[in-house]
């Protein structure tokens, strides 16, 4: 059974909390997530890369409006992946859909009405290449956990910012800067995506005063979980590379069906029956 949103949380804040990291894969449906619920995990986080590939559409660097995700579609997936598993569930809401600090206190509130146990919020505007001012930035960070304590609520703010992605002069300062902005403004969390490089994930360990979630993944397999977390990295998530990994996967495949008649390609799937019994364990005694 799904725990109730409020126990979630707290389990989730708890993983935030312990000596330890901890590792966070990213499921894009429901079947992606009692997959990694059946791995033994202790919570999962959705993509907004992954949804997006599933609804054939496109992800953070959209070319067209019509093609990015919208809102409900969003919502509605990370609730059937809340529905799906007995685990503190992270939504990743991209950048809170709209620019205002009220913008991002709905969408966080709407957030716990569907049960995610924590959430991303991005620094980056949707569809534009450039970072918030980093005030206004703090300030929607602070006006959702203002909404959150209004409302008595128990949520994971995970604010991430992308200065590695949308390179400026120093990088590395303004996600220092950027960081503990957003933890004195109320964040529990901070995600600097683009960083695995260990001297720089070292000064960010000794910089930054909070937790921080790095991703693994991110247009390469470099890097490795266990070396983040020596390092004194709380949180580990991989984005959308499962996903891509899978389509990836799907387009070889393809190839050699179309190409030489071959179904070579099955002989590492899960079998019917292993998934039936995989899902019916997973729905029922979780």
């Amino acid at each position: 059974m799904t725990p109730p949103q409020g126990e979630a949380a707290r389990a989730f804040k708890a993983l935030h909390q312990a000596p330890h990291g901890f590792i966070m894969p990213n499921a894009w449906d429901a079947g992606s997530a009692l997959i990694l619920a059946a791995a033994g995990f202790q919570a999962i986080g959705t993509t907004s890369a992954g949804i997006a590939f599933s609804l054939g559409k496109q992800d953070y660097r959209v070319s067209d409006p019509r093609l990015a995700v919208t809102r409900d579609e969003m919502f509605s997936r990370a609730r059937q992946i809340v529905d799906a598993v007995a685990l503190p569930v992270n939504g990743d809401l991209e950048a809170g859909y709209g620019d205002s600090p009220q913008h991002v206190a709905d969408c966080v509130l709407q957030a716990v009405e569907i049960g995610l146990a924590g959430c991303n919020i991005e620094d980056k505007p949707a569809l534009e290449e450039r970072l918030h001012d980093p005030m206004l930035a703090a300030e929607r960070i602070a006006a959702a956990r203002q909404a959150l304590e209004a409302q008595g609520a128990d949520l994971v703010l995970n604010a991430r910012t992308d200065a590695w992605l949308v390179r400026g002069a120093d990088p590395l300062a303004a996600s220092i800067q950027r960081a503990n902005l957003y933890l004195e403004a109320g964040a529990d969390c901070v995600f600097i995506p683009g960083v695995i490089e260990p001297e720089t994930v070292r000064i960010l360990v000794r910089e930054v005063a909070g937790p921080i979630n790095l991703v693994l993944g991110l247009g390469n397999s470099q890097g490795n979980a266990g070396d983040l977390m020596a390092a004194g990295v709380q949180r580990i998530s991989v984005g959308g590379a499962l996903a891509r990994s899978a389509l990836g996967f799907l387009r070889r495949s393809a190839e050699l069906l179309r190409d030489t008649g071959s179904v070579a390609f099955t002989e590492g799937e899960i079998s019917g029956p292993d998934l039936n019994a995989i899902f019916a364990k997973t729905r029922v005694q979780g």
